[in-house]
C-alpha cells in the first residue's frame, strides 16, 4: 500500500461517523462537516442537492487554500485505498455520505436527458474540464463503492474563477422560467452546469393529469386549461377539446367567457365559420357585461382588428349606455381609426362617469393623446 492510499485509508475511517458505530445515538458529524440542502423550482419541477459541506480550513486548522484543487481533491480519477471502486474513484462533491441530486421531474442537464429520481451526484475534477456523473446509486457512503455501470449519465462542466467560499456549497446561479444553473462552489473555484426542462409541456401534462381529478369539476379549470395553452400555442388541438368542454354540460357552463374562449380556440384551430358563430353567442350571452365586452374590445385591438373592435364598443353603447366604461371604449374604437372628434366626445362624456380619480386621471391622460395626436391603440 502506497503512502498516499494509507492516508487515505486512514481518512476513510475517521470519516465513518460517530452514529455508524454506535446505532441508535444522536452525535457530531465526523469532521464537522455539517448537512447542507438547497432547492430550487423550475415551474412545478424541484431540483435539490443534499450534501455534507467540507471547510477550506481542515479539521485542526490548517489552512488549505491553494491546496485544494489537484490536491487535496485530485485531478481525475483516484485510488482512495478502500471499498470497491479500486483506482477508478470519482469525487463525491462533498464529504461524509453521498452528495444526493434529486429531480420530480425528468430533466435535461447540459441537453442530455436524465429522469426523474434521486441520484450519486459525483465529479472526476480536471485542470481545464470536469465531468459530473449522476449514479443510480445515491445511499452508500462517499464514493468508495461507486460504479460506472451504475451511471446514470455524465457531462461535461467547464471549471471557473468564484468569489471565495470557506465552505463547500451548492448555489442555483441562475434561474429562468425552464432552466436553472447548478454551481458547486468551494475556496476560489466553482463547476457550474445547467438543468433544463420543456417547461410548458410539464405545465400541460400537470393540467391533464388534474383535470382528471377534482380540478376537473369545475368549469373555470377547463377554460383556464384552454387559455393557456392558447396563450402559449401548443397543443391547440388539446386546447380546443378543453375549451369544448369548459363551455358545455356536464363538465362546463356555457358563459361569455368560456364560450370567448372556446372561439378564439376554433379560430386557432382553422375553424373560422365556427368562431364567428360561437363569438356571436357569446356577445348576445346574457352573461356578457359592459365589463366583458369592453376587454373583449380592448383584445381585438391589441390584434390590430380595429374596426371590429369598434363594432364592439358601439354593441356595447347601445346595450349598456351610460355605464362605465362603455364611453372609454367607445373613445378607443373611434381614436384607433382616426375619428378623432368622435374619440374627444366619448371621452369627455366618460369624464362625468370616472368611478373614482384614478379612473378619471386615466381618461384625462387619453384625452391629451387624442389631442395631440399620439393616441397608441
Amino acid at each position: 500500500m502506497t503512502r498516499r492510499s494509507a492516508f487515505l485509508l486512514a481518512a476513510v475511517l475517521v470519516a465513518v461517523p460517530a452514529a455508524a458505530q454506535q446505532p441508535g445515538l444522536t452525535l457530531p458529524p465526523s469532521g464537522d462537516n455539517q448537512y447542507s440542502s438547497v432547492t430550487q423550482g423550475i415551474g412545478p419541477v424541484r431540483l435539490t442537492v443534499q450534501y455534507n459541506s467540507p471547510d477550506v480550513h481542515g479539521p485542526t486548522g490548517e489552512d488549505r487554500r491553494g491546496k485544494i484543487w489537484g490536491a487535496l481533491v485530485p485531478y481525475g480519477m483516484a485510488d482512495l485505498g478502500f471499498g470497491t471502486c479500486g483506482k477508478e474513484c470519482p469525487w463525491r462533491g462533498g464529504a461524509n455520505e453521498n452528495t444526493v441530486f434529486t429531480t420530480t421531474h425528468d430533466v435535461m442537464v447540459q441537453g442530455k436527458p436524465l429522469p426523474a429520481g434521486s441520484y450519486g451526484l459525483f465529479f472526476i475534477p480536471g485542470a481545464e474540464e470536469w465531468t459530473v456523473v449522476f449514479s443510480k446509486n445515491h445511499t452508500s457512503w462517499g464514493s468508495y463503492f461507486y460504479d460506472a455501470k451504475e451511471d446514470a449519465l455524465r457531462v461535461a462542466a467547464k471549471p471557473e474563477k468564484s468569489e471565495y467560499h470557506e465552505w463547500l456549497t451548492y448555489e442555483f446561479t441562475d434561474r429562468q422560467p425552464g432552466k436553472a444553473t447548478v454551481a458547486l462552489k468551494w475556496e476560489d473555484l466553482q463547476v457550474p452546469f445547467t438543468v433544463s426542462v420543456d417547461i410548458d409541456q410539464v405545465y400541460l401534462s400537470a393540467l391533464r393529469n388534474e383535470l382528471r381529478s377534482n380540478p376537473g369539476f369545475d368549469p373555470r379549470n377547463w377554460e383556464a386549461a384552454a387559455q393557456f395553452a392558447l396563450q402559449r400555442k401548443i397543443d391547440l388541438p388539446e386546447a380546443l377539446t378543453w375549451a369544448e368542454k369548459g363551455a358545455q354540460p356536464p363538465t362546463g357552463q356555457e358563459s361569455f367567457s368560456s364560450l370567448a374562449t372556446l372561439a378564439q380556440l376554433q379560430e386557432a384551430n382553422g375553424k373560422a365559420d365556427d368562431a364567428r358563430k360561437t363569438m356571436e353567442r357569446a356577445l348576445n350571452h346574457p352573461t356578457a357585461g359592459p365589463n366583458e365586452l369592453h376587454q373583449y374590445g380592448r383584445q381585438l385591438q391589441q390584434q390590430k382588428k380595429n374596426e371590429e373592435a369598434l363594432k364592439v364598443f358601439e354593441l356595447n353603447a347601445r346595450r349598456f349606455p351610460n355605464t362605465w366604461p362603455v364611453q372609454v371604449g367607445l373613445a378607443r374604437g373611434y381614436a384607433a381609426l382616426g375619428r378623432n372628434k368622435e374619440a374627444l366626445a366619448a371621452a369627455r362624456a366618460g369624464l362625468k362617469q370616472a368611478p373614482n380619480d384614478q379612473s378619471r386621471a386615466n381618461l384625462e391622460t387619453l384625452i391629451k393623446q387624442i389631442e395631440e395626436g399620439k393616441y397608441v391603440s
